[in-house]
C-alpha cells in the first residue's frame, strides 16, 4: 500500500511539472516559472520530514534528539503551507485573455497541481504523525490513534490552512519569518479587514485537508494496526 502511495505521489508531481513545461513548449507561451517553484516548495517539507525520520532511526542521545527535532519541526511547520498553497493556483491567475492555451488544458494542469499539493501535504503530515507517535509512545500504528496524536494532526491542519490564507491574501512567504517583527506587522495589517474570511477559510480548508488525510492515511494506519505494526 505504501509503495502505491509513494508511486502516486511521485507521479503526480512529475506529471504536474511536465504539464507546466508542455504548456510553454506545445502552445509556445511563456514558461510560468512560479508554478515550477511552487511545486519545488511543496516538496520541501516532505523531504525535511524524511530527514527527521532518518534522524530518529539513528537513535541519537536524548540531549541531542529533542533540540534537533524541535528545530527541524519548526522549520517543517513553516514550510508545510507551501504544499497546500498549490490549491490556490485554481484561480487561474497565470492565464491571459488572449492565451492560446485551450481552457481544458489549463483546467487539467491546475487540478493536477492542486492535487499534488494536497497529497504532498498529507504525505508529509503522515510521516510527522508517525514520528509523533514513536517519540511520544514508542509505538507506530496504534499510537497514531492516541488522543494527543490526533490532536497533533488537527492543530497542524489548522495552522497549514491559516498559513495558506495569509500566503495568498496577505502575500507573505515562509522566509519572511527571518524578519519576525515585520512579519507580525504585515499579518496584523493584512488581516485587519479579513478576519471573517481568514476564519472561514482556515476552518473549511483544514476540514478539506482533514478529510483527505482520513482517506489517504486512515487506510494505511488501519492496515498497519491489523498487521500488528
Amino acid at each position: 500500500m505504501l509503495d502505491a502511495l509513494v508511486l502516486g505521489l511521485v507521479g503526480l508531481n512529475v506529471y504536474a511539472v511536465l504539464l507546466v513545461v508542455a504548456r510553454a513548449v506545445v502552445f509556445r507561451t511563456r514558461l510560468y516559472r512560479p508554478m515550477l517553484l511552487n511545486v519545488g516548495l511543496s516538496l520541501a517539507p516532505g523531504a525535511l520530514m524524511l530527514l527527521m525520520g532518518l534522524f530518529v532511526l539513528l537513535a541519537p542521545p536524548p540531549w541531542l534528539a529533542l533540540p534537533v527535532l524541535v528545530l527541524l519541526g519548526l522549520v517543517w511547520l513553516l514550510l508545510l503551507p507551501n504544499a497546500g498553497y498549490l490549491v490556490t493556483e485554481l484561480n487561474m491567475s497565470h492565464r491571459q485573455p488572449d492565451d492560446p492555451v485551450p481552457m481544458w488544458f489549463d483546467v487539467l494542469l491546475l487540478i493536477t497541481l492542486a492535487t499534488s499539493g494536497v497529497v504532498n501535504t498529507v504525505a508529509s503530515l503522515f510521516v510527522a504523525h508517525m514520528l509523533f507517535g514513536v517519540v511520544r509512545h514508542g509505538d507506530l500504528a496504534v499510537s497514531m490513534l492516541e488522543p494527543d496524536a490526533v490532536a497533533f494532526v488537527v492543530v497542524i491542519l489548522l495552522l497549514v490552512a491559516f498559513g495558506v490564507f495569509i500566503g495568498r491574501h496577505v502575500r507573505v512567504n515562509s522566509w519572511d519569518v527571518l524578519r519576525p517583527w515585520r512579519l507580525v506587522r504585515t499579518v496584523v495589517r493584512g488581516l485587519a479587514d479579513k478576519v471573517g474570511s481568514a476564519v472561514a477559510f482556515t476552518l473549511m480548508y483544514a476540514t478539506f485537508l482533514g478529510l483527505m488525510y482520513v482517506v489517504v492515511a486512515g487506510s494505511v494506519i488501519r492496515a498497519a494496526i491489523e498487521l500488528g505494526f
